[in-house]
Order: structure tokens, then sequence, then C-alpha cells
């Protein structure tokens, strides 16, 4: 799958907040990604993001 910056993934586990949709800051070995529920953002390793992928809208 290609990443993009802006793009909005949606993960297999919720955050605690409820949401299920993450908006991607940075994208390399690691991606940042930001909450759209409560704006939350971690940091998380390539390999687990594509393993958790459920879903993918490109930005506009």
């Amino acid at each position: 799958m290609e990443y993009q910056v802006g793009d909005i993934v949606k993960l297999k586990k919720p955050h605690p907040c409820g949401s299920q949709e993450w908006e991607i800051l940075r994208v390399g070995a690691d991606f940042r990604l930001k909450c759209l529920g409560c704006g939350h953002q971690v940091m998380i390793s390539r390999k687990l993001v594509e393993k958790n992928t459920r879903g993918i809208r490109k930005k506009a």
C-alpha cells in the first residue's frame, strides 16, 4: 500500500478515545500518526501500521 502525508488510515483497534481513524503526519521507517478523535500523536513503526491497517482514504 502507498502511504502519503495527509492520508487517513483506519486501524484494527480503536484508540482509548473511541476513534479508529488516524491522520498520517510523517512517513518513513516510522510513522507519526494523529488521532482524529482526540488529537493525540504517536510514533509507530511502518511494519505495525501496514499490519493493522483496515482502510485508507487519500487526501483530497
